[in-house]
């Protein structure tokens, strides 16, 4: 999400703020289209003939013993990126929700641990307690940042939904997000939130580098994209969701997402009506709680709409190990964004449909919400001879 907008519309002329990855995709600038040629017609082929090959995963087994909290992700090669399903039961903001995860394309990773749950109020509340870290929520913004605000307005704080009363065209994200005075991981929506009782509840308000500066502390790091896909997967090939094809399969809710009428009431029909504590759902194939729902997750890959894309027009024909673009790019905003993957209990085939798999968001780096959260992972420790 853009941190600017949000203050100069919130600070200067008192407008709700946005975030960034919740913006339907944009066509490109000049200069970049090339890149993006033939995306559409693949969802059109999708139907006739699938572009996912098989997951080959490694055979390696896990190593010993695992770390606490974490599971072991041997690896391999698979075909990432997602597909809309049949175009004639897709929503608008689903066939959105895809352009920039085409076309599918292989890529290969390393074995990983991975944590089984996104990490929590009590996991993250130990590490600031461990490190007196602060987190960009709670840092005032400066007038050197914005010299236009008035000093009053420069309060620390961050973005927070904020549903309206009645229904509102969907056409304007101002309308359910807002800055709020206060809002950090300690007070999620604002001075008059807290965390009792929620201490297993995943955090949130995280901006990119409050993720880092626990990874680090905790002797891990953040996913690659390419990394949390092949997790998230479990071991299937091309499904559009972390456990199948039916989003509730024999009628059972696997994810917390959105159900009701997008933004004005979250109805609760999996159970939850908003964050839920953490591992409410089964488990994918490898053992991952919340791959899909709940909080959008960090990664630690630079985003472009087109990179996908620009693999293949480079000739690759199996990415190893990819480690993303080397600088940000997206057309609609012009701050710098990280991958984020898995969508939240916000997403719904109203506006965001970004819990199927293969989906992609992003957000500012400096910015967190009341629905953004990350978790760990861990390379193996070669021993020395």
């Amino acid at each position: 999400m853009n941190k600017k907008p949000i203050f100069q519309n919130t600070l200067v002329a008192s407008v709700a703020g946005v975030v960034g990855f919740t913006t339907l995709w944009s066509s490109p600038a000049i200069g970049e289209t090339n890149a993006l040629a033939g995306a559409d017609q693949t969802s059109a082929a999708a139907a006739a003939i699938s572009p996912f090959a098989p997951t080959i995963p490694n055979k390696t087994p896990a190593p010993a013993p695992a770390p606490a909290g974490m599971a072991w992700i041997p690896g391999g090669e698979f075909s990432m990126g997602g597909l809309a399903p049949n175009d004639s039961i897709c929503s608008v903001a689903t066939m959105n929700s895809v352009k920039d995860s085409q076309p599918i394309h292989r890529v290969y990773v390393d074995g990983f641990w991975m944590d089984k749950n996104d990490v929590t109020n009590d996991e993250f509340e130990k590490f600031i307690k461990a490190t007196g870290y602060v987190t960009v929520a709670e840092i005032a913004p400066t007038k050197e940042q914005f010299p236009t605000a008035p000093p009053e307005n420069l309060i620390a704080g961050s973005t927070v939904f904020t549903p309206p009363t009645n229904a509102v065209p969907l056409d304007n994200y101002f309308q359910w997000w807002s800055y709020v005075h206060g809002a950090n991981w300690r007070h999620p929506t604002g001075p008059d939130s807290d965390l009792k009782g929620r201490g297993n509840y995943p955090v949130v308000q995280i901006a990119y580098a409050d993720a880092v500066a626990y990874a680090k502390w905790a002797g891990k790091r953040l996913p690659t994209e390419a990394e949390w896909e092949f997790a998230a997967r479990g071991g299937l090939t091309g499904k559009m969701f972390a456990w199948g094809n039916e989003l509730k399969p024999g009628g059972k809710w696997m994810a917390n997402i959105y159900e009701g009428q997008f933004p004005i009431k979250d109805t609760g029909e999996d159970g939850f009506a908003g964050i839920a504590p953490v591992a409410q759902f089964p488990p994918n194939g490898y053992g991952l709680y919340d791959m899909a729902g709940n909080v959008w997750q960090w990664c630690s890959d630079w985003y472009r709409p087109d990179y996908y894309a620009r693999l293949k027009l480079a000739g690759v024909e199996v990415a190893r190990n990819p480690q993303g673009p080397d600088k940000s790019y997206n057309p609609s905003d012009d701050q710098p964004q990280r991958v984020q993957r898995g969508g939240s209990f916000l997403c719904t085939d109203q506006y965001c449909t970004r819990y199927m798999m293969g989906t992609r968001g992003k957000g500012d780096i400096d910015t967190g919400s009341n629905h953004l959260g990350f978790r760990c992972v861990k390379d193996i420790e070669v021993k020395q001879k």
